[in-house]
C-alpha cells in the first residue's frame, strides 16, 4: 500500500506524456513485477482522454471486446501499487472474462505524480470523499464508458487489489447508486485512515471498530442515502504480512452492517479448499462473501490455465493458489449468466467448485 510515498504538494495539475514514453513505463513497470507478455486479444487495451474534470489527474485505460453490444455489463478494476493497468489486466484474468462473458472492462491508472509508488490515494479525505479527487476521477471514467458503450447502469461493478482494493471500498461507499457489487482483494474498509500515520496503522496491525462504526462511516460517505447497497466480495490472504488479515473481518463486519444483517455466515464451506462464508440478508440474497485464501501473502490469487474456470498469469503479487478471484468474484456478481446479478453465486460448493446458482432478489 505504501502511504509513505505520497508526495505532499500543491493542488495537482495535469501533466501529459508522449504515448511511446508512456508505454516504455507500462513495460519497465511489468518486467520489474516479474509479469509475462500479455497473450494477444482481438481487442486491446486502449487510453482514453477527455473524461471530464479529473480532479484527481488519473489515466484511464480500457478494453472492450470487439462488437460488445449496448446493454452488457462494465466492470472497474482498480491495480495496486507498483502496478498499472497494463499490469492488471490479463494478470489478473479480468479480460478473458470480458471476453468470455461480454462486458466493458475499465482500468484506471495512477500517476507517480500523485503517488510516488503508483497506489491510489485511499487514505486522503480529498481523494475519497464523494465529489472529490480521485473518487470523482474515476466516476467520470465510469460515467464515460456508460455513455460510449450503453452499458447497462445496473450492472457496474468495482475491484481492486491492496491500494486498489482500499479504493473499491472508496468507490462502493462514495457511489453506492452507480455500482451493483464490490470485491475488495487485500484491502481495507472505507475510512480506516485519513493519514499516512494512520493508514501505516490501519494496514497493519489493523483497525478494530463495531460493525456499526464501520457501517456509520460508510453512510456518511453519500449522507441521506438509502439503498441499495453493493454486494460485497471480499478476499485475503492468511499469511499478508502488509495488510493484516483482520481487515478482510472488518471490512466483512462494515459491509454486513450496512445491509441489515449480522456478521454470523448464514454459510461457511470450502471453495477450492479454501475458507468461504457467505452472508444473506432477509431476503436470502446473498449481500456479502468472505474468502481465506490460507497461506497466501499479499496478493489477488489466480489459477494460470486454460479450463472454463483457470484465469491469471502468475507473477508478483499474483500467485498461484489454484483459484481464481476474478471467475469467482464474476460469478457472484453474476456475469457468467448464473443469476442474473450481484449476490448469485452456489449456495454451496465444494473443494470440485461446481457451481449450482441460486435465484436472487433483483438489486
Amino acid at each position: 500500500m505504501y502511504p509513505h510515498a505520497v508526495r505532499l504538494h500543491s493542488p495537482r495539475k495535469p501533466r501529459s506524456r508522449p504515448a511511446s514514453l508512456a508505454a516504455l513505463l507500462i513495460t519497465v513497470i511489468a518486467s520489474f513485477l516479474g509479469l509475462a507478455p500479455a497473450p494477444a486479444h482481438a481487442a486491446s487495451l486502449q487510453e482514453v482522454t477527455g473524461f471530464g474534470s479529473n480532479p484527481g489527474n488519473l489515466q484511464m485505460f480500457r478494453y472492450v471486446p470487439d462488437g460488445l453490444p449496448a446493454g452488457r455489463p462494465l466492470v472497474v478494476a482498480l491495480h495496486g501499487c507498483t502496478q498499472s493497468a497494463a499490469g492488471y489486466d490479463d494478470e489478473t484474468g479480468w479480460t478473458k472474462w470480458a471476453d468470455t462473458h461480454g462486458f466493458a472492462l475499465l482500468l484506471p491508472q495512477q500517476k507517480a505524480a500523485n503517488n510516488a509508488n503508483s497506489c491510489f490515494n485511499w487514505f486522503q479525505t480529498s481523494d475519497t470523499s464523494r465529489g472529490q479527487g480521485e473518487a470523482l476521477s474515476i466516476k467520470q471514467m465510469t460515467d464515460r464508458m456508460k455513455a460510449d458503450f450503453g452499458s447497462d447502469t445496473a450492472r457496474v461493478y468495482v475491484t481492486g487489489l491492496s491500494a486498489g482494493g482500499a479504493m473499491t471500498s472508496v468507490m462502493a461507499a462514495a457511489y453506492p447508486d452507480v455500482f451493483a457489487g464490490a470485491a475488495v482483494v487485500a484491502g481495507l474498509p472505507y475510512d480506516c485512515a485519513r493519514s499516512v500515520l494512520e493508514a501505516f496503522s490501519c494496514m497493519s496491525p489493523g483497525s478494530d471498530l463495531s460493525p456499526q462504526q464501520w457501517g456509520d462511516k460508510v453512510r456518511a460517505a453519500h449522507p441521506g442515502y438509502g439503498g441499495p447497497w453493493p454486494a460485497m466480495s471480499v478476499w485475503h490472504g492468511s499469511s499478508d504480512t502488509k495488510v493484516a488479515p483482520m481487515n478482510m473481518t472488518e471490512v466483512v463486519e462494515q459491509w454486513t452492517n450496512v445491509h441489515g444483517t449480522d456478521a454470523t455466515p448464514d454459510v461457511s464451506d470450502t471453495v477450492q479448499g479454501y475458507p468461504h462464508n457467505v452472508y444473506r440478508d432477509g431476503s436470502g440474497r446473498a449481500v456479502v462473501e468472505s474468502y481465506s485464501i490460507t497461506g497466501m501473502p499479499h496478493g489477488q490469487p489466480v489459477d494460470p490455465g486454460s479450463a472454463a474456470t483457470q484465469c491469471g498469469i502468475a507473477g508478483q503479487h499474483f500467485p498461484d493458489k489454484d483459484i481464481c478471484a476474478s471467475q469467482r468474484i464474476g460469478e457472484f456478481w453474476g456475469l457468467n449468466g448464473s443469476g442474473g446479478g450481484p449476490g448469485a453465486l452456489p449456495e454451496q460448493t465444494g473443494p470440485a467448485g461446481a457451481p449450482a446458482p441460486m435465484p436472487v432478489a433483483p438489486r
